[in-house]
């Protein structure tokens, strides 16, 4: 008999048989093809993998992953995901969401994943718009915006998610632009690797309604130049000529040039990834410039699974019943008759 556990898995084994119907030219194609090139370097059994979704143009993710997944209802992504999690430990459980679907109407579930540090990953498709409603504005649509629901320009001030994510006690924040499948990939398999709740910001973009939302950051002609991809350990240098880096001035980030004004290569601040203090994660995450991708944060903690299962061994051992009939038939007992 074959022994599942060390199958070698390909592109096609997690390829669905379904038509994959989103619009020509959006990045969601990216995001699945990266993510089915990733699930067969997990070291996963193809059985154990499950994505669960809500409600958008991201959450139709689970009809194409060969695997078992769940379609679930608006912004209810998050509990569902927690809930299979817990049932089952074993599992390699995914959520695919949106920016609509995670941070409005499922905002509560989003931060609360977050703080009790479920071991699940979560894969956030930001266009800072709604697509599959067509076109009204999101929590991260930008001050100004015109959009179907504001003609006139939107003037609610935006949510960060990575901001908001390390507010609620995230371990783990990796940002990526929707048009790098390679290091999209690489990302996925990381986010599997690590013990507790991941969240992927992925930059993506809708060709429809929001076309071009990070063409400043994403476009190849400027992305050396607009967007530091960091790396734990690495120094936090960017630029085409790999010239230009982060030193702290205060207690801002400051972009300075290697070769300038004394500036050394031994100046530039080494990024860690790891530190639990989490103010520079903190200040990664809101900086417009240049924009920081990679894995920004991961810190590992206990998760609510190992929490959960400590104190039931505790309970356990200080228990006089080993069993539920124990209880009931403990202390004064009638027989009705």
């Amino acid at each position: 008999m074959e022994d599942i556990a060390v199958k070698q898995y390909t592109f096609k084994d997690f390829q669905s048989d379904q038509e994959v119907r989103w619009c020509p030219g959006c990045d969601d194609y990216v995001i699945l093809r990266s993510m089915l090139k990733a699930l067969p370097e997990m070291e996963v059994k193809k059985e154990d993998v499950v994505f669960i979704s809500g409600i958008g143009c991201s959450s139709r993710f689970p009809y194409y992953v060969d695997s078992y997944g769940m379609h679930g209802i608006h912004g209810r992504a998050a509990p569902i995901a927690t809930g299979v999690k817990l049932a089952n430990p074993d599992l390699s459980v995914w959520v695919a969401t949106g920016d609509g679907d995670a941070m409005a109407i499922g905002g509560n579930h989003f931060i609360h994943v977050l703080r009790r540090n479920v071991n699940l990953n979560i894969i956030l498709f930001n266009n800072e718009i709604y697509g599959l409603t067509k076109g009204q504005f999101s929590p991260t649509s930008l001050l100004g915006q015109k959009t179907k629901s504001s003609p006139y320009g939107n003037t609610q001030p935006p949510f960060q998610p990575g901001e908001l994510a390390i507010g609620a006690s995230a371990r783990f924040f990796a940002r990526i632009g929707g048009n790098t499948p390679k290091e999209m990939t690489k990302l996925f398999v990381q986010a599997e690797k690590f013990k507790g709740t991941s969240l992927i910001e992925i930059l993506q973009n809708c060709v429809i309604f929001n076309d071009g939302c990070y063409t400043k950051y994403t476009d190849k002609k400027v992305k050396d130049d607009q967007q530091l991809h960091v790396e734990h350990g690495e120094p936090m240098i960017f630029g085409k000529e790999k010239n230009k880096g982060l030193v702290l001035d205060g207690l801002s980030l400051k972009v300075v040039t290697i070769g300038e004004e004394g500036v050394k290569k031994e100046d530039i601040l080494i990024h860690d990834a790891k530190c639990k203090n989490d103010v520079m994660h903190h200040m990664l995450t809101k900086l417009n410039y240049p924009l920081v991708t990679g894995i920004i944060r991961s810190v590992e903690e206990p998760t609510l699974e190992e929490r959960e299962a400590e104190l039931t061994e505790q309970v356990k051992s200080n228990s006089n019943f080993s069993k539920v009939d124990d209880l009931f038939f403990s202390g004064e007992t009638y027989e009705v008759k």
